[in-house]
């Protein structure tokens, strides 16, 4: 379509267009947001794990001077739970009783009733003036007490093999005959392991602002991974026609997947519209981490078996994943990313969805996969010790590769993961020496990724320049992406690239922020988008000078002759095109809307450095490199940000973070004074490596980066301690008490835990 590119932007580390306005305090989050005439909402909790709502009484509430609107689940929309209605990942039946209890109070935190007034204080006294009569019932937040014969069920109409039942929800991906591989197989290692539920922690909590009009027309702005999401969900729990709601997207301080479903939006609408009034509702960081989503505890069973010469034959994972109080935790990620990077001929990998008493599960940045891999790299290291071979070698014995089946499904196109292994074995870093007590261990990880529907509109503006209007949240860096890519297309600076994120009324339908997609599905319809508008630029090209459109080449930000047999012309830029527009045919712009495809799967392969002091159980990581394939670098820096972010997530996961409940089941650390978060001197330098297969799908060769970097970590981090102390520890997190208690245990209890 004679466009010429010569690649100036794309793999350039580009000032990012958001940073000044993020250092210096000048963008707006959700909370930042006000109205003349706002008043206040906050929310009754549960103070029970599992408890029958009897009745409710708010008369007390209403009664209080300065209170405008109470609302209980009476005022929620309800979905039966005879019917499934899906909307994307998430079932409406549970989700309207996940933002008010309906019947039951699930976990201490679930929300009973809310207020709306002229304070915040105000708010708060009048929750404490309702008057909730509760049947409390027994509760199990464990995974083993859930699933006892006697377990108190959460949901009496979920059966399991014909019986009341915990397990909501069951996956298998089945290759090969295990039965027959495990027979052929010289070494056979089985280990259990059990994770705790850990929070995304975001720093911005959960927060919004809506305004409800007369005319019943509805105006959100919140922090979230979707506006679109945000818009749909609050339609379907408020009975409110998404045509008459706006979403508009707030800065995010951070999701992780955790800002991918809605809990006050809803509630403040409803307030809103009682009211007549503007609603806006913060939660506290205690409201977060009792009543959000944090990701599954888990128990995992992985049994692998090998041949004497290093070959990998049979493979068998049994993951149990808590849901919280409703069905939905990620076993599609446990169960169908740990094997993925291992070419075996005979696998079983089995999920299982666990309610129990506690908030309902969100995704976390690649949901599910962390919790898997953690059990299926251990057992790695530890076979590949038992056949005396190099643990990096043994992965690439067995790597999938171009022409892999994997055991959910696909076959592998042209991947990377086999030179992530090789950059790693080059890296200076595994052959550098080691002092006492100091241990190295490696892992490696899949994600899926994901495409999906994505809009973007791109206009010239009058003096020349252009905008670009995406449809998704930037949690990852995608607006400093999408300027490159535009930028190249049109072969001008960067910097005349603006690219904003629209709202409900302003672009067509995007897809949520997650999935590692947005970069891949934006740059491709802004791609098509930016070549519309340069077919156009080419045509008032040719008008002006009178020849064929097809004669005329865009390069270097200027229309061209396409050949010395199109005429003499001088070029016609960008700014003169853009000043000529209104004699030419008027606005030049374009918009494109697709169900993106070819999102191809990442992978990467990690080494950790670990020093324990062995008198007082503490591990510290020493040193990283996460070496990845990341498709290709749009914009380098950002891409070695999401690996550095992934691996501190992954780093806490392993040694520290963990939700620790009382026996009256609540959260004992609701708080990151006690949920112990890395902090900067927690941590090394972190090396990475970035590895580029370009994905053939793609115009760019992109391929989605931000979940990998998380999959590989607590399993390196675990492999590690071993080489250092000669002990394994089967349970995350390896805290200090715990590293000590394993360092004296006997080796037979020690493993047994």
């Amino acid at each position: 379509m004679n466009i010429v590119v010569n690649n100036k932007w794309i793999g350039q580390r580009t000032i990012r267009p958001d940073g000044v306005d993020k250092v210096t305090g000048r963008a707006a989050f959700a909370a930042d947001t006000a109205m003349p005439g706002m008043i206040w909402g906050k929310v009754l909790r549960s103070p029970h794990p599992h408890a029958r709502i009897r009745g409710i009484d708010t008369s007390r509430a209403e009664a209080l001077p300065g209170v405008k609107a109470v609302v209980t689940a009476r005022d929620v929309v309800d979905f039966p739970i005879e019917k499934s209605v899906m909307l994307g990942i998430q079932d409406m039946r549970w989700m309207c009783r996940n933002v008010m209890a309906r019947d039951k109070a699930l976990f201490p935190g679930h929300p009973v009733a809310a207020v709306a007034a002229t304070t915040e204080a105000i708010a708060a006294k009048a929750c404490e003036l309702i008057e909730v009569d509760y049947e409390v019932l027994p509760f199990s937040i464990e995974i083993d007490d859930a699933l006892l014969p006697d377990a108190p069920i959460l949901h009496e109409f979920n059966k399991f093999e014909g019986k009341p039942s915990n397990i909501v929800g069951t996956l298998e991906h089945k290759k090969g005959d295990i039965a027959e591989g495990f027979k052929q197989a010289d070494v056979i290692i089985e280990r259990t392991f059990t994770t705790r539920p850990v929070h995304q922690g975001y720093i911005e909590p959960h927060a919004c602002l809506i305004s409800v009009a007369a005319d019943g027309k509805t105006t959100i702005w919140s922090s979230s991974q979707g506006q679109f999401m945000v818009r749909a969900m609050t339609a379907y729990l408020t009975g409110i026609p998404q045509s008459d709601i706006r979403a508009i997207p707030a800065e995010i301080g951070g999701g992780f997947g955790g800002k991918t479903i809605v809990y006050l939006e809803p509630l403040a609408t409803l307030l809103a519209k009682k009211s007549g009034r503007p609603v806006k509702m913060v939660m506290t960081r205690e409201e977060v981490m009792r009543a959000t989503g944090p990701t599954s505890g888990s128990k995992s069973t992985v049994k692998i078996g090998a041949k004497k010469d290093g070959t990998i034959v049979a493979a068998q994972g049994t993951f149990y994943l808590q849901a919280g109080a409703f069905p939905g935790s990620p076993i599609r990620g446990a169960a169908g990313c740990s094997f993925a990077p291992y070419d075996i001929a005979n696998v079983l990998s089995v999920g299982y969805d666990v309610c129990s008493n506690r908030s309902k599960v969100a995704a976390y940045r690649a949901p599910g996969a962390p919790i898997g891999a953690y059990a299926v790299e251990c057992v790695l290291d530890e076979v590949a010790e038992s056949l005396k071979v190099d643990p990096l070698d043994f992965r690439l014995k067995n790597a999938a590769k171009q022409g892999t089946k994997a055991a959910h499904g696909p076959v592998f196109p042209r991947i990377g993961y086999i030179e992530t292994l090789e950059a790693a074995k080059n890296h200076p870093h595994y052959s550098t020496s080691l002092g006492k007590c100091q241990g190295r261990g490696v892992a490696s990880g899949f994600w899926f990724n994901a495409g999906g529907e994505s809009s973007a509109q791109v206009n010239i503006t009058e003096d020349g320049n252009v905008v670009v209007t995406t449809g998704h949240p930037d949690i990852g860096g995608s607006r400093a992406g999408i300027a490159n890519v535009c930028a190249e297309l049109l072969g001008i600076d960067y910097r005349r690239v603006s690219v904003i994120i629209g709202d409900t009324q302003t672009v067509g339908f995007s897809n949520l922020t997650g999935g590692s997609r947005v970069l891949f599905a934006s740059s491709m319809v802004v791609t098509q988008a930016t070549e519309k508008v340069i077919n156009t630029l080419r045509e008032r090209a040719a008008r002006i000078w009178e020849i064929d459109p097809e004669a005329v080449k865009w390069e270097n930000g200027a229309a061209h002759p396409a050949s010395p047999n199109a005429g003499q012309f001088e070029p016609l830029t960008l700014e003169d095109l853009a000043d000529k527009a209104p004699m030419q045919g008027g606005p030049i712009g374009a918009g494109v809307q697709l169900n993106t495809q070819g999102a191809e799967g990442g992978f990467g392969t990690h080494i950790c450095d670990v020093e324990v002091d062995i008198e007082l159980g503490i591990a510290r990581v020493i040193r990283y490199t996460a070496v990845q394939d990341v498709g290709r670098a749009v914009h380098p820096g950002y891409v070695e940000g999401q690996l550095q972010g992934g691996v501190a997530q992954g780093i806490g996961w392993a040694l520290n973070e963990e939700y620790i409940y009382r026996s009256d089941g609540k959260v004992d650390n609701p708080g990151f004074l006690d949920y112990r978060m890395p902090v900067c001197s927690d941590l090394p330098m972190i090396d990475t490596v970035l590895v580029e297969v370009p994905n053939p799908k793609h115009p760019q060769g992109v391929k989605g980066v931000g979940e990998v970097p998380l999959v590989p970590v607590m399993a390196a981090v675990a492999n590690a301690i071993y080489r250092a102390t000669g002990k394994r520890f089967y349970a995350l997190p390896m805290s200090p008490p715990k590293v000590l208690e394993g360092l004296e245990a006997p080796p037979l209890q020690q493993a047994a835990e």
